[in-house]
Formats: C-alpha cells, sequence, structure tokens
C-alpha cells in the first residue's frame, strides 16, 4: 500500500500551523490514507488563487513498469464557504488514461467515465454533494517523423465534489480507484474480466486500457 505524501500550500501567505485546525486534520486524513500499490503518489504544488488554503498530491497507476494513468487531486477550504460548494471544503480531480483505440468511438464513454467517479465514492462510502465535472475523449493520429508512433485514445475527467462527511480518507480512496478503474485494472481481490463479462465498481465494466509506454 502507498501513503500520500502531498504537498501544502495555503494561500496569503499563512503557513501550516496557521491554517484553521479543520484544514489541518483533513490534510491529516490525506496523507495517512493508504492506497492500492499499483498508485504511486508524489508531492505537488497546490492552487493559490481558488480558496485561501489548499493541499495537493498526483499520482500515477504503473504496472510492469508502465504508466496506465495519472491524475492530480487537490484539497479546497475556505473557512467562510463558497455558494457554489455548499459548504467550505472542495475537492478537485484530473484524471486520465490511454484506452485501446476502438474505444474512442463508444458513443456512452462520456456516461461511464463519469459513473467510474460516482461509483467509486458510493462504493467508499464517501458522502459527497454539488458533484460536478467533464468527461472528454481525444483521439491522436501521428504523422510526419512521429508516423510510426500508433494512433492513441485518452479518456481524461475532470471533477469536483463537496465532502460532505469529513471522512476524507475515503474520499482519497475513490479517487485511487478511479484512477485503477480508469487504467483497466479490476477492484482488489477480483480476476480481469472482458467489457461485457461482469460488473466491477458499482455494477460499471471498466474498458481496457493502454498496456504500452505512454509516447513522448
Amino acid at each position: 500500500m502507498a501513503a500520500v505524501g502531498g504537498h501544502p500550500a495555503q494561500g496569503g501567505g499563512t503557513d501550516r500551523e496557521a491554517a484553521p485546525i479543520e484544514f489541518r486534520r483533513a490534510v491529516e486524513a490525506l496523507a495517512g490514507a493508504r492506497l492500492r500499490p499499483e498508485v504511486l503518489l508524489s508531492p505537488a504544488p497546490a492552487p493559490r488563487r481558488l480558496a485561501p488554503f489548499a493541499w495537493a498530491v498526483t499520482a500515477t497507476v504503473e504496472v510492469d513498469g508502465d504508466e496506465l494513468a495519472d491524475g492530480r487531486l487537490v484539497l479546497l477550504h475556505d473557512p467562510a464557504g463558497q455558494e457554489a460548494w455548499n459548504g467550505d471544503f472542495r475537492l478537485v480531480t484530473m484524471t486520465r488514461a490511454e484506452l485501446e483505440p476502438e474505444m474512442a468511438g463508444d458513443p456512452m464513454l462520456g456516461e461511464v467515465g463519469w459513473a467510474w467517479l460516482m461509483d467509486a465514492l458510493q462504493a467508499n462510502g464517501a458522502g459527497y454533494a454539488e458533484p460536478g465535472g467533464t468527461v472528454t475523449r481525444c483521439a491522436s493520429q501521428y504523422f510526419g517523423a512521429l508516423a510510426e508512433r500508433p494512433t492513441s485514445t485518452e479518456i481524461e475527467v475532470r471533477a469536483s465534489w463537496t465532502p460532505a462527511d469529513g471522512r476524507f480518507e475515503r474520499h482519497i480512496a475513490a479517487w485511487g480507484d478511479l484512477l485503477c478503474v480508469c487504467a483497466g485494472l479490476p477492484p482488489v481481490g477480483a480476476a480481469a474480466l472482458p467489457v461485457s463479462d461482469g460488473p466491477s465498481l458499482g455494477g460499471v465494466v471498466p474498458m481496457p486500457a493502454r498496456r504500452r509506454p505512454r509516447p513522448h
């Protein structure tokens, strides 16, 4: 299991000791979470303009030396609250993975990608409110000096939600599960299944992810 190693970055030049106790406890819960061993976490600078206090971590999903997915999770805290959040905390994520090229034309790709996040939150018992986001597909074909590279297809899930239960460790666990399902990994303790053969998180079947290094 991998422990979170994020980097706190509070806005307004305040240091961590001056941050509200609620924010410090939330960061401690995130930093103490345990994720699947395939999820490798790294410290990341947090945005300073979205909220008075913020914390961030990046992650990659790696299997046999191949990077199958990557993402970033940001915790925002505004002690005064924000109306759009319907609360004083907000979690923001970007998750990205390369899929097999034939999946680019699947008309349900967006709905399935969003369901992966909702099902991961529910499967981990993470209470949430005001979820919102986008699911983007991008197919890249290479030409000229890059023509030898195979066509690549990526799915990107950008989302934010308000944690409604104070159980921040459940929310980062859900994010870890989202990364893994985007990477095409089965749930812990389950064998890999073809796309049509059965459920995974919340009944959503993971699409087959790439098993080759990402071109640079």
